[in-house]
């Protein structure tokens, strides 16, 4: 998918602010921005066509004109379970189930048995926007920032799954002196496998489309709450495992 020519300064200003880590205003600026979904995507696959290899993709139901979401994740914002990573004010802190892909898809869809390909794994996603000032927020304007993913953080994978759903879970998550979550949760929509599928059956070729070793997360169960540098955040989903980082 070719970037748009009218769409080429706010796919530059995107990059620099994923160097920098210095947010950009295009309204203010007054660049041409995503007009639909087809356009968030052109600019998605310019921008991780420009930061390399892909480490995985998020995806979601949604709403309107961006439906369904989906978004690459950049291996270079990937953190090691228990490592660090480096906050500019706040930042977004979702606990959630992932599915790692074992080996290459026979085909569109979630292919059965899906335990042949696919390991769950809990994971907690970064977030936080490269945009700022008005408009930053629109959903058009999220899904071409890659949804506001900044980064990953992967657990342990769960070795012994026999390929059953996840929808209702107990899961904690504790960030500084936070409880943000203890008990039950749901995975957004009901089913994890659900919005596996659902990545399987629309991503196509998007940014190289979904590859082995590459992870698919599900949706938050915790909400989006956001916290500074300085804190310590863990999660555990009960029989998937844990999962922890630590804001700096």
């Amino acid at each position: 998918m070719s970037i748009p020519t009218h769409l080429s300064d706010f796919v530059a200003a995107a990059q620099r602010a994923h160097e920098t880590g210095v947010r950009f205003a295009p309204t203010a600026r007054g660049m041409t921005v995503p007009a639909n979904r087809d356009e968030c995507l052109a600019v998605q696959a310019a921008i991780a066509g420009a930061r390399g290899a892909v480490a995985g993709f998020k995806v979601a139901a949604g709403a309107g004109q961006v439906a369904p979401v989906v978004a690459p994740i950049a291996a270079a914002d990937v953190v090691a379970k228990g490592g660090s990573i480096a906050v500019t004010d706040l930042l977004g802190i979702e606990l959630e189930i992932g599915f790692e892909l074992l080996k290459p898809l026979p085909g569109p869809g979630l292919p059965e048995p899906v335990a042949e390909y696919f390991k769950p794994r809990p994971v907690i996603e970064l977030v936080d926007t490269r945009l700022e000032g008005e408009g930053a927020d629109t959903p058009l304007l999220k899904l071409a920032d890659m949804q506001i993913n900044a980064g990953l953080v992967s657990g342990t994978a769960l070795e012994s799954w026999d390929g059953s759903d996840f929808g209702a879970v107990e899961a904690r998550l504790v960030a500084g002196g936070t409880m943000v979550l203890d008990g039950a949760a749901c995975v957004p929509g009901g089913s994890a496998l659900a919005n596996l599928r659902l990545l399987c059956e629309v991503l196509g070729d998007h940014c190289g489309g979904l590859q082995p070793g590459q992870v698919v997360i599900t949706g938050s169960l915790c909400g989006l709450p956001y916290f500074p540098a300085g804190t310590e955040v863990s999660g555990e989903i009960a029989g998937l495992g844990t999962v922890a980082v630590s804001l700096i």
